[in-house]
């Protein structure tokens, strides 16, 4: 692993067992943006420097192709630590930029299970942030309902959570995210914690309805 030496410092501050989130959040607070440093520390192929790198790309140079790089990399990684990593690049770099937003709205059909969550994910996102979302509501419902039952899980989830959050928000289509949950069955039978939202649409809209009002 050839590092510069301003990299290699930096790594050397990365807990390798279990770092705190919010450490990497400070060490790239004082970073600000290094793309070539990002690059250097995503190519140790380690999770938490990856995480840092996520923090200090530049997000003008976040390409389709630099991101299909980065997907197919992130496939060596458990599911939870891909799924973390792409929604850190979506939070952190994808949302900040007209050009990325642009390539983020044309995964719908994206032959990337990844790219395809994250499109969803997006989507969810401009809601239960109380963000104004496009006037896309109706044909998002549609793709939802025809296209959700054989989804990848990971997209099946975040296809999910994007009817839960449309359901919430917007009453004149409650009734439809939920027929979408009564449909498909998802998420009916799970077990959640203590003080947690069940998935499952009719659960998780009544839930997070009653809580607003």
């Amino acid at each position: 692993m050839n590092l510069s030496s301003e990299t290699q410092n930096i790594y050397s501050q990365i807990d390798p067992e279990s770092p705190k989130l919010g450490d990497l959040k400070k060490i790239a607070k004082d970073i600000k943006t290094d793309h070539s440093m990002a690059m250097e520390l995503w190519s140790t192929g380690e999770y938490f420097p990856r995480l840092l790198a996520v923090l200090i790309m530049d997000k003008k140079l976040l390409t389709q192709e630099l991101i299909n790089t980065l997907d197919e990399e992130m496939q060596k990684h458990s599911s939870d630590e891909k799924n973390r990593l792409m929604e850190w690049l979506m939070a952190n770099q994808l949302m900040k930029a007209k050009s990325t937003i642009a390539l983020m709205n044309s995964w719908v059909n994206s032959p990337s299970i990844l790219q395809r969550r994250t499109y969803w994910y997006y989507q969810a996102r401009l809601r239960w942030t109380g963000q104004t979302p496009p006037e896309n509501t109706p044909e998002l419902l549609s793709k939802i309902e025809a296209g959700i039952a054989e989804e990848d899980p990971d997209v099946q989830w975040a296809m999910n959570y994007t009817s839960a959050w449309i359901g919430v928000y917007d009453e004149k289509y409650r009734d439809r995210c939920k027929a979408i949950g009564e449909k498909t069955g998802l998420y009916k039978d799970e077990i959640v914690p203590r003080n947690c939202t069940p998935s499952y649409l009719p659960l998780f809209i009544d839930i997070e309805v009653d809580k607003r009002k």
